[in-house]
C-alpha cells in the first residue's frame, strides 16, 4: 500500500486553495505550474481528485520512454523525458493524470494568436500547434519539498485533505474486516434461528 492524499468531501467547500497552492509550489520548483489535483463539483458534493499512487501503477507500466518512475515516496513524472503521448492519462483509473503545456501565445515576444479548441474538448484530445505538452500528476511534493509535505494539504482551510499512509490504511482495513466478520456472525445466527422449528 502507498501513501496518497485523501479527501473528506463533507469538509470540502470547493474554494480551489489546494489547486493554487499546488500550482504555486510546482512553479517555484521550475516545474509545470498546472495543479496536480482537480476539483469535481456535483450538486451533492465537491471533492478533489488526485493520484492514488497505485501499487500496480498502470501509468508506470504504459510509459514508452520511462518518464514515470516510482520513488520511495511517490510515483513521479520526469517532465524533461515525457514526450506527451498521453497514454498514462488514458490508462489512469482515477483520471488523475492530465497533459499540460504552455501555449506559444503565453511566451513573450510572440504576437500571433495560436489555435484554440472549443471548451467541450477533453484535455486528452486538445492540441495546439507548437505547444509541448507533458503529463502532470501528484508527486506528493516529494520531488522538491520532501520534508514539508504536500502543499495542498497544508493550504486547505477546512482540513478536508490529508495524507493517508500505510499504517493508517492497515488499521482501517482491520476495522473493516472486524465489522464484516461481526455482521457475518449476526447473519449466521439469524439464519440458524430461522431454521429451528
Amino acid at each position: 500500500m502507498n501513501t496518497f492524499i485523501a479527501i473528506e468531501p463533507d469538509r470540502c467547500i470547493g474554494c480551489g486553495t489546494c489547486q493554487a497552492a499546488c500550482s504555486e509550489g510546482h512553479r517555484k520548483a521550475g516545474l509545470q505550474a498546472e495543479p496536480r489535483l482537480a476539483l469535481t463539483f456535483t450538486p451533492q458534493v465537491t471533492a478533489a481528485v488526485t493520484c492514488h499512487q497505485c501499487e500496480g501503477a498502470p501509468c508506470l507500466a504504459v510509459c514508452p520512454v520511462d518518464a514515470i518512475t516510482r520513488t520511495d515516496v511517490a510515483i513521479v513524472v520526469d517532465e524533461q523525458t515525457c514526450i506527451g503521448c498521453k497514454l498514462c492519462a488514458v490508462v489512469c483509473p482515477f483520471g488523475a493524470i492530465h497533459p499540460s503545456g504552455t501555449s506559444t501565445a503565453g511566451v513573450a515576444g510572440l504576437s500571433f494568436p495560436t489555435p484554440t479548441q472549443p471548451r467541450g474538448v477533453s484535455p486528452l484530445l486538445a492540441w495546439s500547434i507548437g505547444v509541448y505538452t507533458c503529463a502532470v500528476k501528484c508527486d506528493l511534493c516529494s520531488t522538491y519539498d520532501p520534508e514539508g509535505g504536500p502543499h495542498c494539504v497544508r493550504a486547505c482551510p477546512t482540513n478536508a485533505l490529508y495524507v493517508r499512509d500505510v499504517t493508517a490504511l492497515t488499521g482501517i482495513r482491520k476495522e473493516k474486516m472486524r465489522a464484516a466478520a461481526a455482521a457475518n456472525q449476526i447473519m449466521m445466527n439469524r439464519s440458524t434461528n430461522l431454521r429451528r422449528p
